[in-house]
């Protein structure tokens, strides 16, 4: 299995969804693939899809984790962006999140190398830029993760974890009040015309006012 991996070649913007794939591959996979690579790792209950982002994807990942990051700042929340570190329930489900957050459980986790979410807490808030790959929603409810945002086709979907399943929802419950699904979108297509720093100062003027 891992030589036939060592073959494959998932261009930019694509994706493979390969089958039968045991925990322990997973996790020779991981092992050997390292941490310093482009493509990013979904696995369930023996399904494994490995995808490679696109400039695209990975330029509004970036603008995206940043206007959150100014929203953390703005409201003086700690926090720690970990973006796509692989998180992983063991014999299950593991996936790496195109950006993330801890926020309520930071503290938890602050100055640790490593997160096991066998003894750490999952991440307060997770973002997918589905673009290039399909997001998995049963896999971060596994998970525990409480937020989770999904951007396609210009839009946002805010969706919030209850009773183990997501339910999509008008406001973050970690910025509530602010009509962000409206928002971020508005200022990410901005920031492809008008510059990122002008976007930024005119993004975080809009924060202080609301």
């Amino acid at each position: 299995m891992l030589l036939e991996l060592d073959r494959i070649q998932v261009l930019p913007g694509q994706h493979i969804i390969l089958e039968n794939v045991s925990w322990h591959k997973f996790e020779r996979i991981l092992e050997d693939w390292g941490e310093h690579r482009s493509s990013r790792l979904a696995y369930n209950c023996g399904f494994l899809e490995i995808m490679t982002p696109s400039t695209q994807h990975g330029a509004d990942t970036e603008i995206i984790g940043d206007l959150i990051k100014l929203l953390l700042e703005e409201f003086d929340l700690e926090f720690r962006s970990l973006g796509s570190t692989t998180f992983k329930k063991e014999t299950l489900r593991g996936l790496e999140p195109d950006q993330c957050f801890y926020i309520q459980n930071e503290a938890k986790i602050r100055g640790k190398n490593r997160i096991d979410l066998a003894t750490d807490p999952p991440p307060d808030l997770a973002i997918e830029i589905d673009i290039t790959s399909r997001t998995h929603p049963k896999i971060y409810a596994a998970l525990n993760v409480p937020e989770l945002w999904r951007f396609k086709n210009g839009k946002l979907q805010i969706n919030v974890l209850q009773d183990g399943a997501y339910q999509i929802v008008q406001e973050s419950l970690i910025f509530p009040g602010l009509a962000l699904s409206e928002v971020i979108p508005q200022y990410l297509a901005e920031s492809k015309v008008a510059g990122r720093n002008a976007t930024f100062k005119k993004f975080r003027r809009w924060v202080q006012e609301n």
